[in-house]
């Protein structure tokens, strides 16, 4: 989905203020203008296109925001139906907030959105920031300005939402950012597991992080430091080319590079995969540039503090950087061919 494809429809804000005591509900649809409908769909296209999402399917008998969703769909999309069912929707959600302090207050936005080929609904809760502006209060004695902190500021259109949905309406597939938060004493994914009612695979970057941090586990368990640090360089290298000849990693072929005929080695990965339900042949792929964009250099720290980042074509093509192993174990690293250096 390009941003450029998304077409709003009907659009509509629900207030959820834990204070208010209820949740403010609009009668009527919102009337945008070009300069909101660009806001909303710059945070529709960050959700559609980050790797922090998750995709899902509904629970469907346990799930109220389906049930409302077959509401809408049967009464053709009209807007008194689109109505109706935002509120309904807006009104559950704010029944979990009210129950559970931690989740913080916000405003929901309900919208309906098309592309070429396919409608989607779009769940947006918008928490709430607070941020300062001015206030001009006049008597007889002329004007007073004053600055006042005003909590209800909604989120920036280049920030991220920390809860939000894009569900197609054609298959009912949902895509989803959330965050954790505190209900009955547990950290909870609360807004697909309480308000969504639906389960999925684990988001492209969660895999990836959860595939690197296991494969850098078993390398601290059985390499030396300078084997460890090599295998972590060889790691990443291998990755960055999936990443860059085939837009995904496959989780199989990384092993066979990294850790060759170490079967064992494998299989003890591949157990630690199994338990974050994982499979082991899994293929990642990543849609955002800033995933792979984490891979193209190698950022090195020392015990003595410092810090070097290493593009990796010059990582590579080993004229640029060598490493020196000593007799003591302790590790050179070679800077070569430099023609001019810049101090930043």
């Amino acid at each position: 989905m390009e941003k450029g494809e998304i077409r709003l429809r009907k659009v509509i804000v629900h207030i959820l203020d834990s204070e208010v005591g209820m949740p403010v509900l609009s009668d009527t649809l919102l009337d945008y203008g070009s300069d909101f409908g660009d806001f909303l769909r710059e945070h529709i296209y960050k959700i559609a296109s980050t790797d922090e999402k998750k995709t899902c399917e509904f629970c469907k008998e346990e799930s109220a925001v389906y049930q409302q969703l077959l509401i809408l769909i049967e009464a053709g999309m009209a807007d008194e139906a689109f109505i109706a069912a935002s509120q309904n929707i807006a009104s559950h959600l704010y029944g979990i907030m009210n129950q559970n302090i931690e989740i913080p207050q916000a405003d929901f936005v309900v919208a309906l959105f098309g592309t070429d080929t396919e409608n989607y609904l779009a769940l947006l809760k918008m928490d709430f920031k607070s941020s300062y502006t001015h206030k001009t209060q006049s008597d007889a004695f002329g004007n007073t300005n004053e600055i006042i902190k005003f909590r209800a500021i909604l989120p920036a259109a280049g920030q991220k939402l920390s809860e939000a949905a894009i569900i197609s309406l054609t298959d009912f597939t949902v895509s989803l950012t959330e965050k954790k938060y505190e209900v009955n004493g547990t950290k909870t994914n609360y807004f697909s597991k309480l308000f969504l009612n639906c389960s999925g695979s684990l988001s492209a970057k969660t895999q990836l992080a959860i595939v690197t941090r296991a494969i850098g586990a078993v390398q601290k368990k059985y390499f030396s430091d300078g084997e460890q640090f090599e295998a972590q360089m060889e790691t990443k290298q291998v990755i960055h080319e999936q990443l860059s000849e085939t837009g995904a990693v496959d989780v199989p072929f990384v092993l066979d590079r990294v850790f060759q005929e170490k079967e064992e080695y494998k299989e003890e990965i591949k157990e630690q995969l199994e338990k974050y339900k994982m499979e082991p042949d899994a293929r990642i792929e990543p849609q955002a540039e800033s995933t792979a964009r984490r891979f193209e250099k190698q950022h090195l720290t020392t015990d003595t503090g410092v810090e070097i980042k290493i593009p990796m074509e010059q990582y590579r093509d080993g004229e640029h950087i060598e490493f020196i192993t000593g007799a003591d174990g302790s590790i050179s690293i070679l800077i070569k061919n430099v023609g001019h250096i810049t101090s930043k």
